[in-house]
């Protein structure tokens, strides 16, 4: 069955993007935009597309939670043997995507994707609710399972290990379990406007710019 979907139409008109509102760097681009959705009290902000290629190209994309940003990259955290985790072993090139929609615009981020320190991921690990730990130990992520019972029997195995519930001791790290970073090598900017004539500007590092970055508005 074939569903037409050419009568959806949004009107972009949350806002506009010029040359003379980008701050000097991505990062700092970023931020401020980071700031207004927040503030806006949507649901996850912290969500984004996280799309990687394996060996023979193929890709494939999926939301994940960024943890962390700064000037050297956008932090995540899964299953080292989750199928993401496989296709940056064989591809290290990784692209984020936040689509922060209610504000009609998106951010995307190509760059590097290299595996983080032990010291930063028991830092993060340490962190998080006991619940997400023991389910940590509980996730073969991606991998195929019978049914819904042999995830929930991997959960009562380790919280007879490690002791259920908000208290008992600590919940040590799964030595399958760690973090990337995904450097900027390039980030953009969408803003979108009326008529399908959006706002974009592309940052890329460039050692002879000013500030290290070059900045080119694109054609919507």
């Amino acid at each position: 069955m074939s569903r037409d979907l050419g009568h959806l139409r949004e009107h972009y008109v949350a806002g506009t993007l010029r040359r003379a509102d980008l701050a000097a760097d991505p990062v700092a681009q970023f931020e401020r935009w980071w700031d207004e959705w927040v503030a806006a009290g949507r649901y996850d902000p912290a969500a984004c597309v996280l799309a990687t290629a394996d060996a023979d190209g193929r890709p494939s994309a999926r939301f994940v939670l960024c943890r962390e940003f700064d000037a050297h990259g956008f932090v995540l955290y899964t299953n080292l043997e989750s199928r993401k985790a496989a296709d940056l072993a064989a591809n290290p090139q990784a692209s984020l995507v936040f689509g922060w929609l209610d504000q009609d615009r998106q951010v995307r981020v190509e760059g590097s994707a290299a595996p983080l320190d032990d010291a930063t991921v028991d830092a993060y690990w340490s962190s998080r609710p006991r619940g997400s730990q023991l389910g940590a130990w509980a996730s073969t992520q991606s991998a195929v399972v019978p049914d819904r019972a042999a995830i929930e029997a991997r959960l009562a195995d380790a919280e007879a290990r490690f002791g259920a519930g908000d208290e008992g001791p600590a919940v040590p790290r799964p030595p399958y379990w760690g973090g990337y970073r995904v450097s900027i090598e390039r980030m953009e900017f969408w803003q979108g406007r009326p008529d399908r004539l959006h706002d974009r500007f592309a940052y890329r590092r460039d050692a002879s710019a000013p500030g290290g970055w070059s900045v080119e508005r694109l054609s919507p």
